[in-house]
């Protein structure tokens, strides 16, 4: 087991270092700190309050089936953070590249990654369309998490999968 252990943090440090230094640019560098803040506490909030009073009475319900996934997705997170002490990569790694005012918490799971796939899962279970363009949105959220040397690419696969699962259950839970 420890050996396994090993190796996916062998293959997670490859892909951070990867991600962090080989797709470097100016563009990117501009990018990526912008499109990560999708999946933070404050532009989810605002954006299912929007969504809440400026839409018409049938989504209202679907932002509230997306707060709940939220939430629900997020206590787990922070379960998982507790239990799970993880360094993040920029911490452990002296060769990535970091940006002004890194996180300094745990990195496992990704809680930006968690927050957007939550929202966009909903939409996607309620407008399936809209999974052409909101899927790799939430997917480039989660790079940028890699990006910016604050995430593993195991800690982005498991925030997608809780939030895709928080969404799954409320939609099923609570069908319109």
């Amino acid at each position: 087991m420890k050996r396994l252990a090993a190796r996916l943090q062998s293959v997670d440090d490859r892909w951070v270092s990867y991600v962090n230094q080989q797709w470097k640019s100016h563009t990117m560098d501009w990018l990526m700190p912008r499109i990560t803040h999708l999946g933070g506490a404050g532009f989810t909030l605002l954006f299912l309050a929007g969504w809440w009073f400026l839409i018409s009475t049938p989504s209202r319900y679907q932002a509230l089936e997306a707060f709940i996934a939220l939430a629900g997705s997020h206590l787990v997170v922070r379960l998982v953070k507790l239990c799970w002490n993880r360094l993040r990569p920029y911490l452990q790694l002296s060769d990535l590249h970091t940006f002004p005012n890194p996180l300094k918490d745990y990195s496992f799971p990704s809680g930006h990654t968690t927050a957007i796939f939550s929202i966009v899962v909903v939409w996607i279970l309620n407008t399936p369309i809209l999974g052409v363009v909101l899927l790799p949105l939430a997917c480039v959220v989660g790079l940028s998490r890699m990006y910016l040397g604050l995430h593993y690419p195991t800690d982005v696969a498991v925030g997608a999968w809780l939030g895709s699962v928080s969404a799954v259950l409320v939609h099923w839970w609570f069908p319109l």
